[in-house]
């Protein structure tokens, strides 16, 4: 279960001199997360309800929207063992710096995607994410390279600059849909994310390392020798760099230049300004701040489990770890990824019909506890160390990861719940904008706080090396109770405000 989380976080408006000083007060969320087709009045909408979806189109930018899970992705299987190599630390002291990689690329996104959406909003969406593929192949490319841990996390920072794929992607495929065609079009947007967390580490897995991996083919090469974790970060970066040659060539154009406020020729590429309601009052508005709050509760669970599996796997078994290899962690990264995909593509859809959107919600709360408690019960298979619990361990483990990957479903059911529950379509764009901008800060800050955790409960063996899970045990139980509160679905407002 990773969430592939990773979406576009706040943009914002750029200035210009046709702009009155009420227009200083709009949210600089409103540009770039607004777009018109998801935002615009009815009557402005109707001239565009029959607009087909541009396939093609929405097929790039999802093959780019692949590229930043797959660069993020393909480290976790050999982070570890690397961090070890550059570093020479001990066992116990690796998921702290595996972290600590991991939160100052989130951090670093965090931090520049504001500037990356008043650029995107000045000069362009498809600039921007030609810039954003061309950084981030090139410092995908050079991370596999590093030779210490600070050239680790310089590399990893510089990828986490050219950040503006995330900003521009998603607001490109709302550009390029309409109110009745951007279902089919974010979740093939989804989709191509879980394609990236799919292939990702099975890439990484499958290419660190060659010269030991498959001596027969890269056995005796000096550089791979030198640079043993160089091939897979060079094949991500080929990807991308394909990435970024098809949006150069074939992808359009979606920022249209409107006229400002008081209809003069300067600042035509300024948005025209619109009535939304403020931040506070936004929050304030019913069902807001509990949905954005188990939205939050959610993430905190997600990134937690992103951040520690690949480091509990990799963790000796006396320390209660699984000791997997880069290439069995990869394997079962990859499972994870497909069973998500199986899980959102074909059981949400009919699952969320048959019991709602909060009905999802609540059932994958009440599964959350029992998930990572099938963690520690792995190891205590491979502790006892007989034949017959080894193989018991091989059939648990991959079963109970598949089905266990069902909780994904939550992420998109928040989603959707979110959406249900703005005020207006005018507010849908900054309501997400301000979710998201919570989520990023999240995910800056998670994986270097629970990998922590988890490293200071490996060393000093605290419950028997599995506090941490006790800790995830504990904050999902917590999620159960908070579910309940969500706000009632649209529709059964509706019927009990008539039934009133």
């Amino acid at each position: 279960m990773v969430a592939s989380n990773k979406q576009g976080l706040a943009p914002s408006q750029p200035t210009g001199s046709g702009l009155d000083e009420a227009n200083d007060h709009i949210n600089e969320t409103t540009a770039l997360l607004g777009p018109k087709t998801a935002t615009q009045d009815v009557d402005e909408d109707e001239s565009d309800d029959e607009k087909p979806l541009p396939k093609l189109q929405i097929l790039l930018l999802c093959y780019a929207r692949a590229i930043e899970p797959l660069a993020f992705f393909s480290i976790f299987p050999y982070v570890s063992q690397m961090v070890q190599d550059n570093g020479n630390v001990i066992d116990s002291d690796i998921g702290f710096y595996s972290g600590l990689i991991e939160s100052l690329f989130s951090l670093t996104q965090a931090l520049v995607m504001i500037y990356w959406g008043r650029a995107a909003d000045r000069i362009g969406r498809k600039p921007v994410l030609v810039y954003s593929l061309v950084g981030v192949t090139l410092a995908t490319g050079l991370f596999g390279m590093a030779k210490t841990i600070p050239q680790m996390i310089i590399f990893r920072c510089i990828a986490g600059v050219f950040a503006g794929t995330i900003v521009t992607i998603r607001t490109m495929v709302a550009e390029h849909s309409t109110p009745k065609t951007q279902a089919r079009a974010f979740s093939w947007f989804a989709f191509s994310g879980n394609l990236g967390l799919f292939f990702g580490p099975l890439m990484g897995g499958a290419l660190a390392n060659p010269a030991s991996q498959y001596p027969s083919l890269f056995g005796g090469i000096a550089f791979f020798e030198k640079y043993p974790y160089a091939l897979s970060s060079l094949v991500v970066a080929t990807v991308g760099a394909t990435a970024a040659l098809s949006t150069a060539f074939f992808v359009e154009e979606t920022l249209k230049k409107q006229p400002t406020a008081d209809g003069d020729g300067e600042g035509a590429d300024t948005p025209k300004p619109r009535d939304d309601l403020s931040t506070w009052d936004l929050l304030k508005s019913p069902g807001v701040s509990m949905v954005i709050y188990t939205y939050g509760h959610l993430m905190v669970l997600a990134f937690a489990y992103t951040a520690i599996i690949p480091v509990f796997w990799f963790t000796p078994v006396r320390l209660g770890g699984y000791g997997f290899t880069p290439l069995q962690i990869s394997l079962m990264m990859g499972l994870n990824g497909a069973a998500q995909a199986i899980w959102l593509l074909l059981v949400f859809p009919p699952l969320q019909r048959k019991i709602g959107t909060n009905g999802v919600i609540r059932l994958c709360a009440s599964a959350y506890p029992a998930f990572f408690m099938l963690c520690p019960i792995g190891n205590v298979l491979l502790r006892r160390g007989t034949e017959a619990s080894i193989n018991a361990f091989w059939v648990f483990v991959p079963l109970t990861l598949t089905i266990g990957c069902g909780v994904s479903m939550s992420f998109t059911a928040i989603q959707l719940a979110l959406n249900d529950i703005a005020p207006s379509p005018r507010v849908l764009g900054t309501l997400n904008a301000l979710a998201l901008t919570g989520i990023s800060g999240l995910r800056a800050f998670n994986p270097a706080l629970f990998t922590t955790l988890f490293a200071i409960g490996a060393r000093t063996q605290l419950a028997g090396g599995y506090a941490i899970w006790i800790l995830l045990v504990l904050l999902s139980s917590s999620l159960s109770f908070a579910v309940r509160y969500l706000p009632a679905p649209k529709e059964a407002r509706k019927r009990g405000s008539q039934n009133a």
